[in-house]
């Protein structure tokens, strides 16, 4: 038992380090995560038992320099390069603008959480859609009367919807094959669940919506501008590698901006590698974090938390609840909610058959709890990539994310009450 709390104690640490520090402070830019992160770090790698220092430093870097955290910061960079680069050409302005005149004021809001729902469903992943529309959602807010967080949130909160529920998401495709069903049953079990959530949180962003003004004077729009956001969402949308889309997205921004004037070819390669820097720290911290799960992992602190949830399952009730528990928290050490769900998938497979829980449902709970976790730890990628684009803290963000907090409700619920009767 001791050896398992130990393994675990890193995650206490950085919470102590970076949100207890900065509540504190009453200010969360006074503590960088990336510090937070680096006496994180540094902790778990003196307390990992077993190994010589020598080892236990090759061990973090290896989990460093897993192909998927590399895999996420090739996107990183591309997502700044273009991100940079499209701000440079006017290409965000522009959208705003085009955005601005197309929707009603009481629509803005709605309208963005419909657009993340609706791209996030159809090229399944929440951090293609979080790159995509983050630089306009924060350039609304600046445009409007609505603070940056709020809008930015709004964003956050559709990509996670469009997650769980994607047929091409790595985390519907993980869950159903670890539980055994087809991804079309899940997506009818999973969609009861939180679908009601997604209306809900709709509702409110119309009803919130009214309370928005938008500037009554706005300059006029030149269309080709707009171009690179179009392509880029029409192309992730056709189902297109989120790199791949990025590349065409950046391509066209220099193009456009040096056929405008607004910049030559090196003041394009200097926004790029403005954007590039930008990003720095969200690298640092992914390779940290990284680094940290596979010292997690080796000390057993994984396997301790399994152990411990599963001992005392008491009923369909119980055992639904241990799932998303499981996965939940095991999403808070990784910071990834698709190897989440790898972990604790062959688990939830045995607890599933062991209470004759319907394989729909446990695919169902391990996306939904995972998804939630994700969304709300100012460390996962989403939070991190949304909060640099808009060049806010992820805390900030956190209060304002309706849709996770109400898809876990409605989750909780579905457990409780045993819905959908069907599946259940």
């Amino acid at each position: 038992m001791k050896k398992g709390l130990l393994a675990l104690s890193p995650i206490a640490v950085f919470l102590v380090a970076y949100v207890v520090t900065s509540i504190i402070a009453g200010d969360f830019y006074k503590m960088p995560i990336s510090v937070a992160f680096l006496i994180t770090c540094t902790y778990a790698i003196c307390t990992c038992q077993g190994l010589p220092l020598r080892e236990r430093v090759t061990l973090f870097s290896r989990g460093a320099g897993d192909s998927n955290i590399m895999l996420m910061i090739w996107i990183f960079i591309l997502a700044g390069a273009f991100a940079a680069s499209a701000k440079g050409m006017g290409a965000i302005d522009a959208t705003v603008n085009l955005t601005l005149q197309l929707l009603p004021d009481n629509l803005l809001l709605s309208g963005l959480f419909i657009a993340a729902c609706f791209i996030s469903l159809s090229i399944g992943t929440s951090v293609g859609t979080v790159v995509a529309l983050t630089p306009i959602a924060a350039g609304i807010a600046e445009a409007t009367d609505v603070t940056a967080p709020f809008v930015v949130a709004v964003v956050v909160g559709g990509a996670f919807f469009g997650d769980n529920l994607s047929f091409i998401s790595d985390t519907t495709i993980m869950a159903t094959r670890t539980q055994g069903c087809r991804m079309s049953d899940k997506f009818r079990v999973n969609s009861m669940i939180v679908v009601p959530a997604a209306i809900v949180v709709l509702l409110a962003y119309i009803v919130l919506g009214t309370q928005i003004h938008a500037p009554q004077a706005l300059p006029q729009v030149e269309p080709l501008k707009v171009l690179p956001y179009v392509v880029v969402l029409v192309t992730a949308i056709a189902g297109l590698d989120v790199m791949v889309v990025l590349v065409v997205g950046l391509l066209l921004s220099g193009i456009i901006g040096i056929g405008y004037g607004d910049y030559d070819i090196f003041g394009w390669f200097s926004s790029m590698g403005n954007g590039i820097l930008g990003m720095a720290e969200l690298i640092i911290v992914t390779l940290l974090a990284g680094g940290l799960m596979a010292i997690i992992r080796y000390g057993g602190g994984i396997d301790f938390l399994i152990q411990r949830l599963t001992r005392h399952i008491h009923g369909r009730r119980g055992a639904e609840l241990t799932i998303g528990g499981l996965v939940a928290f095991t999403d808070v050490c990784t910071a990834n909610n698709t190897v989440a769900i790898l972990t604790i998938g062959p688990i939830a497979r045995e607890i599933a058959e062991r209470y004759d829980i319907d394989p729909r449902k446990s695919a169902s709970l391990l996306d939904t709890f995972s998804c939630l976790a994700q969304a709300l730890i100012p460390y996962g990628a989403q939070l991190l990539m949304a909060a640099s684009l808009a060049a806010l803290s992820p805390v900030e963000i956190i209060p304002y994310l309706y849709y996770p907090f109400c898809m876990g409700v409605c989750a909780l619920l579905a457990i409780l009450f045993r819905y959908p009767r069907k599946f259940s």
